[in-house]
Formats: structure tokens, sequence, C-alpha cells
């Protein structure tokens, strides 16, 4: 077999369900959003505070990994920042060969400087707009759409859900809670799980990243979610090709896993990658896809993530085109565009490098 190179991966199509806009910003741009207000930096050259943010998000702790977006977040809080950013987002993945994207971020984090929740979705719709037409003059077509997150340890998650809705054809295709789950278990919002049920609108749940079993359960039996952000723990559920009631029920039901591999090492959620469950899940035939999280704190890309378990698990375009299809299947637009991005782009670009 001809190995995969990373220049390879990065010109095949690839589909992401799991990306934070607040995780995913060029370090340059920090700095000179930080200049602007006065923000003071850990470093102020971009290389170094590139590196600054692996190293501080390489901590081993779900609640130590979540402290660096400190310094995101505050640069996000004009309509200015959240254009510039979200348009650089939609360019990086755009030349990362991402064809399809849903990104996500929590509006009730950027109104620090008095912006409303809806000046916020529209500062950042707009922001991908543009960035999604210039990648497309530039050869390389990206469709992105939004998921709202409401933060877990909040009390905001009706409201923002309410908000995801009003804007459900104008961009945002569903809605997420995040934050550290330990004490905060996603039943704290069935309020707005119901709701969101009762509106036909999609959600994923941050869940079983870091607080395991229950926390899945939770997210699957009493809220409903569409599908897991993270899911990795449900592999405590199996003991070697034997599934325990819940990682049976998720498979049988084809629940999406939203996997991301370097993301989970940081957090200690995995020991490393080629011990990282996702392979195990694969085997064993769990809706799979694999994701970036947060791209600035893993310094990484979907290229960078499919290529790390290309070198682990020995897997070809074969396995990466069943993940790309995963992510596709499992996209919060209507089916037959979910189907026309399958058919019309990613099949075809596989089938020539499988030839």
């Amino acid at each position: 077999m001809v190995a995969i190179t990373h220049a390879d991966i990065v010109n095949a199509p690839k589909a992401l369900l799991h990306d934070h806009l607040d995780g995913g910003l060029r370090p340059a741009t920090i700095v000179e959003l930080a200049a602007a207000i006065g923000h003071e930096l850990p470093e102020t050259d971009p290389a170094r505070l590139g590196d600054w943010f692996v190293a501080a998000a390489d901590s081993g702790s779900l609640e130590r990994y979540l402290e660096t977006f400190a310094h995101t977040v505050a640069v996000m809080q004009t309509e200015e920042g959240l254009h510039r950013v979200a348009r650089e987002c939609a360019l990086d993945l755009a030349a990362d060969g991402v064809v399809y994207a849903e990104v996500r971020y929590a509006p009730e984090q950027h109104l620090e400087r008095g912006l409303s929740l809806d000046a916020v979705v529209d500062a950042v719709h707009a922001g991908f707009r543009d960035g999604c037409a210039e990648a497309a003059a530039q050869g390389h077509r990206i469709r992105i759409g939004t998921l709202l997150t409401a933060m877990r340890h909040a009390a905001r998650s009706q409201e923002i859900a309410e908000l995801a809705v009003r804007y459900r054809d104008l961009g945002v295709v569903g809605f997420d809670i995040a934050g550290a789950e330990a004490g905060f278990p996603p039943t704290r919002h069935l309020d707005a799980f119901e709701y969101l049920q009762r509106e036909n609108f999609h959600f994923t749940i941050h869940a079983g990243e870091a607080f395991g079993l229950p926390s899945i359960w939770q997210a699957i039996q009493w809220c409903g979610a569409d599908r897991l952000g993270h899911g990795v723990r449900i592999v405590d559920d199996i003991t070697g090709d034997k599934l325990g009631r819940l990682a049976s029920y998720v498979r049988d039901k084809r629940i999406p896993l939203e996997l991301c591999p370097s993301s989970n090492v940081q957090t200690g959620a995995a020991p490393s990658i080629a011990e990282h469950p996702i392979g195990l899940l694969h085997d064993l035939r769990f809706r799979v896809t694999v994701n970036t999280d947060n791209r600035l704190m893993s310094g990484t890309s979907m290229s960078r993530e499919m290529e790390l378990l290309v070198g682990a698990f020995g897997w070809g375009w074969s396995e990466l085109q069943w993940l790309t299809i995963n992510a596709m299947k499992s996209a919060f637009i209507p089916y037959d565009e979910r189907l026309a991005v399958i058919t019309d782009v990613i099949k075809p670009a596989y089938a020539k490098l499988l030839t």
C-alpha cells in the first residue's frame, strides 16, 4: 500500500462536526485583537503564543484545559473581532480540505462589551459568509453551519435554545451544552432540551469526555441528544468485544460519537493516540467521527487528526472515507443536502484515492 502523506490528506474532502470557534483562533489574530483592547497575554509573539496555548492545554485536566479560553474569548467581544475570527475559521478549514463543518460557540460568552445575543450571532454568521465566499473564490468550497452552545454551569440554556431556533433558517443548525461535566449534569437543562424536541430541532451534548457513563446515559435517555460530544468514555461499558447495555444502545441506535483524539489525550480522557478508544470503537462499528475540538489548543487540524490515526492504527483511505461519510450522515442539515455532499463530493474524491 502506498503511504498516505499529510498533503494527500489535506487534498481529500473532510467533514467536521465538533469544532469550537473560540478554540481555533490564529495566534497572530489574538495578538492583534488583544493589543487593540488592552488585554494582557502570556506571550505577544504569535509563534510563542501558539506554543503556550498547546502547552497550557496539555495538562491532563479538562478544567485546566478550559482555562486557556479566557484569552480567546477576551478578544471576541466586538462585532469586528467576532467577524474576523469566523472569517478566518472558514478560510483555515477550507484550506485544510474541509467541505462541511459545524462550528460551535457560546453567544453568552461574548457580551462583555455590550453586544446583544442577536448581534453576536449576526456577526459570526457574517464572518462565515464572507470567509466561505472568499474560500470559494480561491477554489476551496466549504459549507459551515453553526451550533449555539449554552454553558452547563450557567442558567441561560433555555434562552440560548430559543435563540438557536430563531436562527434555524439563517445558519444555525443545532444546539449544544458545554463546560466542565463534573457537578453539572445535562439534566439541569431539561427544559431547554424538551423545548428543542418540541421544535423538531437538533442538538448534541458534551458527554462522556471527563465524567463517564452517567453523563452519557443522562444525555441520551433523559435529554434525548442526537449526538454525543466526545462520548469517548462509552468504552467503559465495553469489555473486549462484549458490550454493556448502554454501549449496545448507543451502537444499535447509531448515535454518532464526536471523537476528538488529540484533545482527549490532552484532557486525560485517553492515555495516547495509539491507546485511544477510537480504534476499538471503529472495529466494533460504532458511528465514529473524528474531529478537532479546539485547533489552537491542540495545535491540530482535521488533516493532522486523520494523519495521527493513520499512523497509530494503520488505517488507509477506506477508513478515512468511512469516518468522513459517518460525519456527513450525522450532520444537522437536511437529509437530501447531506446526501448531495456524500454522492457529489466525498465519494467521487475517495473513489480516485482508493484506486
